[in-house]
């Protein structure tokens, strides 16, 4: 055999060596994607348990369990408005096992607070949106108001005796309290915990006065008669609650245009395979179709919302312009 020959073939053969190591790779990382998930995985929810974000967590993780006969496990990390829960996933590998149940605070959190070690339109991989839902304007029983008007009359007349709760700072609770603030000039105190959970135990105790909270989570108690509903916070009343009036259609003063509400999706980080997520986007669209998750939503106040992974991203970016300028104009800021 020649000289000339040989390094010839051994050029080949590092070729071969090559493609074939690349094939191999190539052949486990499509294995690994569609085998998955073959591991538990997490979704985190940024606050208690018993709010609205851990019910519609805890809701599709059900569904998703049963879909891929793998466990899909809610985990709990209340504090700094979600931040601590949107920060752990978007530190986490990329792979499809660790997901975040995203609300629309954290579009808020984006303007809310000077410095954050994520961004919400870069940081994470869009997944799908679930839910939306009103908030409803309650308050505790033993405050002598029966509706908005003789609220905003309690409230001029007891400056700074007021007291609002939310699930933390940031949450749409919290600037739909800071909103009705601005608009009808009362003198109330924000008092955030750490999830609705938390906050209307305290509401129901009389420690705080009223609560702009998601209409899941709070609707039950007012039917229960622990909490008295005065209206609801978008422009379209709700089936689960149809006597219940708008805050917009009583045209109070300062009021109109007054349309808040809360949604809720699920993201995953940056990164992630688009087989994984689509994977997940198909399951999470095939649970909302049932009835039963239909039914459980709507008896909750929720409306089902569905979206694919780019329309969900968009939608993130809309939310975070969208609330920009009523987090300044209310003046709330979280260092």
């Amino acid at each position: 055999m020649t000289s000339s020959v040989l390094p010839r073939r051994r050029s080949f053969i590092r070729k071969a060596a090559v493609l074939a190591a690349g094939l191999a790779g190539a052949f486990t990382l499509s294995a690994a994607q569609a085998a998955y998930p073959d591991q538990p995985v997490r979704m985190l929810v940024g606050f208690s348990a018993g709010g609205t974000t851990d019910i519609v967590a805890r809701t599709l993780c059900k569904e998703l369990t049963t879909t891929f006969n793998q466990a899909f496990v809610v985990e709990n990390r209340p504090g700094a408005g979600s931040n601590l829960a949107a920060g752990e996933v978007a530190r986490a590998k990329p792979d499809g096992y660790t997901l975040l149940m995203v609300a629309v605070t954290s579009a808020i959190n984006q303007t809310l607070y000077k410095s954050l070690p994520f961004n919400l339109e870069t940081s994470f991989k869009p997944v799908a949106l679930g839910a939306k839902v009103p908030n409803i304007l309650v308050v505790n029983p033993q405050l002598p108001v029966h509706s908005v008007q003789e609220l905003i009359a309690y409230g001029k007349a007891h400056p700074g005796m007021l007291a609002f709760a939310s699930s933390g700072s940031g949450t749409s609770i919290h600037m739909a309290g800071e909103l009705f603030k601005l608009k009808t000039g009362l003198d109330m105190t924000h008092v955030p915990y750490k999830g609705s959970g938390p906050a209307i135990s305290d509401l129901v105790g009389g420690h705080v006065q009223l609560m702009f909270d998601n209409m899941p989570s709070s609707w039950p108690q007012a039917k229960a008669g622990k909490l008295r509903a005065l209206a609801i916070t978008t422009r379209q009343r709700s089936a689960a609650a149809p006597d219940l009036p708008t805050i917009e259609e009583l045209h109070l003063p300062g009021l109109d245009h007054f349309d808040v509400s809360s949604w809720f999706g699920v993201i995953a980080p940056a990164g992630t395979p688009d087989e994984v997520v689509d994977k997940l986007n198909a399951a999470i669209e095939a649970a909302l179709n049932k009835p039963e998750v239909q039914a459980r939503f709507a008896n909750l106040g929720a409306q089902i919302e569905y979206t694919t992974p780019q329309q969900f991203g968009a939608f993130i970016k809309s939310q975070v312009d969208t609330w920009r300028p009523v987090v300044k104009a209310s003046g709330a800021t979280v260092d």
